[in-house]
């Protein structure tokens, strides 16, 4: 694909351009020829609007480009078997299943990593690591056999073609029937779409990475945190965000000025539709396969009950949302009735656009779609930085600077005295890696940190509604280990905002060392995330086993959501040799050096 397909849509004409990228067409998709071309609607499982489903054990997959149109603008993308979202592969545990992915690109590299799976490392996907990728013209043959069961996806693991539609949803049938009952199922693949060249987007993040944030802090907004909190306080509050060259209003580095958010491939007003019939109990199998994009989730009239994460069963808990996270997935169960119609609504985290759906008894129909929440700001607490009981500190100016960062009034931050009571006693103070000291690549360190399993976020925090939090999902069995770790790791998640570069421990992946894991060994890994941004952390290979606040098995995921000013530890158990992929699964922090790789040797 050529880039020159893809010039950046201009900020003129704003309102025109920004409903069309919020709202969509109704008949966006891939194109054919001059003309729009949908997926017919699958009568079996009751889904309008929804990619084809493949099942068995056998299968051919043509990577390729194809024109799709979202926004009245036909762009050119990635897509499988001519497919955006790829085909739904349904596959069943125990079997091992043969895919012979062709890369049909006329100029690029490619692959497919399949998510979550548990699978010999040359099976993985990851060029550079498991294998060398697939070169124009060629064919590679994945073969392995299935150790699991549940929702999962698959997804390019070559620079930004992620972003540019390569990704699908996979399921895999469980050999022993699943401990709650449904009567018909849908998946619910949720996805950022962009028009603009993906690797242009990256670029222009490393120019200016503020430029999706429209909702800058103003005179207004100093004059309003004045009179409720003094202008002392107020003018000490700013000058703490202008010292991390931050606004507490960047919630998300790209957003719905950029992008339209997709619900199975269907802009908002596409209208996916789900069927259901009056008393049935329907699964609802969300997939958070979207570049950068957080979604909160809900359905309005309809009560969640959510009974499986990240493929994994968990005992049931039923609230009115959800977060999911990039790379997340979550099962839950809902039992519609007493009208013909529901919206499923899914809003980024930082309220500027939407993916929705809907929930029907038959095509066609549509209910009202809810207005988007308040904008939510971040606090100093958010990140760790709260300065309310801090005692000792020299100089404002320097409060919200990590140990050893110096500001620029020539001050450098101490942890003495520092009262972390705000945090209900489970927070520590970070033990900072040499890395971040004095590093240009670090703009912020997190002072205080907690694992903070049992807050809904950002946004979501007292907003009248049962919303889901690490917490309240507890894994339906015991560790399946058993064993204490005998080791453990600490690495901090790090970045500076204004050159948009990520990393671990202040070293970006070019630079950093493989973590070195032991076959068979248990150990905890433990993250501690000082940036003020959320990260999504996945490793290839192996299950990563939350722990809880007192260090006991609590949950097993693929990927550990990490807010700002958390510090959360996972067990894992080193039991699949070879070269594998760590990372956080924002794709444009992963490739801006947010990755390491792990090797586990005998």
């Amino acid at each position: 694909m050529s880039n020159d397909l893809f010039d950046e849509p201009s900020r003129t004409g704003a309102a025109l351009s920004r409903r069309r990228f919020v709202q969509g067409l109704a008949l966006g998709g891939v194109a054919a020829g001059a003309g729009l071309w949908r997926l017919p609607a699958l009568a079996s499982s009751g889904i309008t609007g929804a990619p084809q489903v493949l099942s068995g054990t056998d299968f051919k997959l043509s990577i390729g480009a194809s024109p799709v149109n979202f926004t009245g603008r036909t762009r050119p993308a990635i897509t499988v078997n001519n497919s955006l979202p790829a085909p739904i592969l349904r596959w069943r545990e125990g079997d091992t299943v043969n895919l012979r992915v062709a890369n049909a690109l006329p100029d690029a590299m490619t692959s497919i990593h399949w998510h979550g799976i548990l699978l010999p490392a040359n099976m993985d996907g990851v060029p550079g690591l498991s294998f060398n990728g697939i070169a124009p013209g060629e064919t590679y043959q994945y073969r392995f056999q299935l150790k699991q069961s549940g929702t999962y996806w698959y997804h390019s693991h070559s620079l930004f073609q992620e972003q540019a539609g390569l990704y699908g949803a996979l399921i895999i049938d469980p050999l022993e029937p699943a401990p709650y009952r449904y009567d018909r199922e849908h998946v619910v693949l949720l996805s950022d779409w962009t028009d603009t060249d993906p690797g242009a987007l990256f670029r222009r993040m490393k120019k200016m990475a503020s430029y999706d944030n429209y909702y800058q802090l103003t005179l207004g907004d100093l004059i309003r945190d004045a009179r409720r909190d003094g202008l002392s306080a107020a003018l000490r509050e700013r000058a703490m965000w202008d010292r991390m060259r931050m606004t507490p209003t960047d919630i998300s580095d790209i957003n719905a000025h950029t992008y339209t958010y997709l619900m199975n491939g269907n802009a908002p007003a596409g209208n996916w539709t789900g069927l259901f019939r009056p008393g049935e109990k329907v699964l609802l199998r969300f997939i958070n396969g979207s570049a950068m994009t957080y979604f909160d989730v809900r359905i309005p009239g309809l009560k969640m009950t959510v009974v499986a994460a990240d493929g994994q069963y968990i005992h049931p808990v039923t609230v009115d949302e959800f977060r999911i996270a990039v790379a997340e997935t979550f099962d839950v169960i809902v039992e519609p009735s007493g009208q013909d119609a529901f919206t499923v609504f899914a809003q980024d985290m930082g309220r500027t656009g939407y993916a929705r759906g809907t929930l029907a008894v038959r095509a066609g129909l549509q209910a009202p779609v809810p207005a988007r929440d308040p904008r939510p700001l971040l606090t100093m607490d958010d990140m760790g930085h709260d300065m309310s009981g801090h005692k000792g500190m020299e100089g404002g100016c320097g409060a919200s600077m990590g140990k050893g960062m110096e500001g620029s009034c020539g001050t450098s931050m101490g942890m003495a005295g520092m009262d972390h009571s705000a945090h209900g006693g489970d927070d520590k103070t970070p033990r900072h890696p040499p890395g971040e000291t004095g590093n240009p690549l670090v703009d912020m360190q997190s002072m205080a940190s907690a694992p903070k399993l049992d807050d809904p976020g950002i946004g979501l925090r007292n907003n009248g509604r049962k919303v889901l939090t690490y917490a309240d999902m507890k894994s339906l069995f015991p560790d399946p280990d058993g064993r204490d770790p005998g080791r453990e790791i600490e690495l901090h998640l790090t970045g500076h905002m204004e050159k948009f570069a990520w990393s671990f421990d202040g070293i970006p992946f070019a630079g950093a060392e493989p973590l070195r894991l032991n076959y068979g060994e248990r150990m905890r890994i433990v993250l501690v995330n000082d940036t003020m941004m959320q990260h999504p952390i996945h490793l290839h290979g192996v299950w990563s086993d939350l722990e809880d606040e007192s260090g006991n098995f609590h949950l097993r995921k693929h990927t550990i959501d990490m807010p700002p000013g958390t510090r959360r530890s996972y067990r894992v158990r080193a039991d699949a040799l070879g070269r594998w992929a760590f990372h956080c699964h924002l794709l444009y922090h992963m490739e801006a050096g947010m990755m390491r790789e792990v090797r586990i040797e005998e």
